[in-house]
């Protein structure tokens, strides 16, 4: 396990920008999820709304942990009354 709390320590200040970029850029990649969903659902002339819908939330969802992660009372699993969080994993869709 060496390697992996070599990797953890190597990787803890990236996680703090992150959250810091996160955090100011919030607004404007949230904008921009909305913008790439909505081009990908005309070229696919809405085909795949559910899906793009629900990927778009999930990543959004990730975007507020990420910007929240550092604020008190929202680590271990508290939070931002997201729900998100703990979405179940997607199943496959019925093949018909």
């Amino acid at each position: 396990m060496g390697l992996i709390d070599h990797l953890k320590a190597r990787l803890g200040p990236a996680r703090g920008k992150v959250s810091d970029l996160a955090q100011q850029h919030g607004d404007k990649v949230q904008h921009g999820l909305d913008k790439a969903a909505k081009a990908v659902d005309e070229k696919t002339k809405g085909k795949y709304s559910n899906r793009i819908h629900t990927g778009t939330d999930k990543a959004k969802g990730a975007m507020d942990r990420l910007a929240h992660k550092d604020e008190p009372g929202t680590e271990g699993g508290g939070g931002s009354g997201g729900g998100d969080m703990f979405t179940p994993p997607r199943t496959p869709p019925p093949t018909s």
